[in-house]
C-alpha cells in the first residue's frame, strides 16, 4: 500500500482545521448523536449517518436529511460512475 506523503497530510490537517470543516464535523457528529438517541444506530456498529442531500449542497444535518448506512455505501456513491457528480445536486 503506498504512503502517504507528508505534503498531503499537511493539507489534510489545515483543511480540517478551517471554519467550514468544523462546522461540517460538527453537524456530522450531532446527527450521529441524534440517530443513537433515538435507537436508529449503535455506538461501535460501523454505520455512518449518510446525507439525502450532502452539506457541500446546501443540506442540513436535521434528522429528515440524515440516513444511517454502511460505510461502503455513504463514502463509496463515486465507484462505478462514469463521471464524478455529487449527488442531489440543486
Amino acid at each position: 500500500m503506498p504512503k502517504t506523503s507528508k505534503v498531503k497530510l499537511a493539507y489534510q490537517a489545515e483543511r480540517q482545521k478551517s471554519p467550514q470543516e468544523v462546522d461540517n464535523r460538527v453537524a456530522r457528529n450531532k446527527a450521529r448523536r441524534h440517530a443513537i438517541a433515538a435507537g436508529k444506530a449503535k455506538v461501535g456498529d460501523g454505520k455512518e449517518m449518510g446525507h439525502k442531500v450532502a452539506l457541500s449542497n446546501g443540506g442540513a444535518a436535521t434528522d429528515a436529511n440524515t440516513k444511517v448506512q454502511s460505510a461502503k455505501k455513504n463514502r463509496g456513491w463515486r465507484k462505478g460512475e462514469s463521471s464524478y457528480k455529487v449527488p442531489n445536486v440543486k
